[in-house]
């Protein structure tokens, strides 16, 4: 995948595929240590440890319509292009985390891309998912709920919402991401 944010949007999907009511996505980005870390948790049903330890196996996957899941794989090598690492938490029952971490300023590392598309689909496609968002910046933090941005806004008028908060967001946090 050419973005991050495609990866992010994979994970939500992932993170509605197993059953979650909540799906937080972070994203911290840190200049003085030359880091970018996406995170995103879920309180889904959460994988059997033997699971989760190969998760990012392409050959590792919970789908029964297909024998390969290559995502995660995808993913971790991004990460590992770029100097980083994926990392997995799930417990059954608990939910599921996965961190990927970026060395910030690597030539190979794949850009952040149009997170707020990313966010705009999540909201339209699973308007039953409670989905927050938090970016935090060398200049501060902003954080989006989009269940409840979805609420107070038309379909047709919710990217664009969206857009416009991460835009200003970005500015305010001095996004280099």
């Amino acid at each position: 995948m050419k973005e991050i944010s495609l990866h992010v949007l994979d994970l939500i999907e992932n993170s509605a595929a197993a059953g979650a009511a909540r799906v937080e996505v972070t994203i911290e980005e840190d200049a003085a240590g030359d880091r970018l870390r996406v995170t995103v948790a879920d309180d889904g049903q959460g994988m059997a440890p033997e699971i989760a330890s190969t998760v990012a196996d392409p050959f590792t996957t919970t789908r029964t319509t297909r024998s390969v899941g290559l995502g995660l794989a995808l993913l971790a090598g991004a990460a590992e292009q770029a100097g980083g690492s994926l990392s997995v938490k799930s417990e059954q029952g608990q939910g599921t985390t996965i961190a990927a971490e970026f060395e910030l300023s690597s030539i190979d590392r794949a850009p952040l891309g149009r997170i707020e598309d990313t966010l705009a689909a999540a909201a339209l496609v699973h308007p039953e998912l409670e989905v927050g968002f938090t970016h935090r910046g060398p200049g501060g933090c902003y954080q989006l709920d989009l269940k409840a941005l979805a609420a107070n806004s038309s379909q047709g008028h919710l990217r664009d919402e969206i857009s416009r908060l991460v835009r200003e967001g970005r500015e305010r946090i001095g996004s280099v991401a």
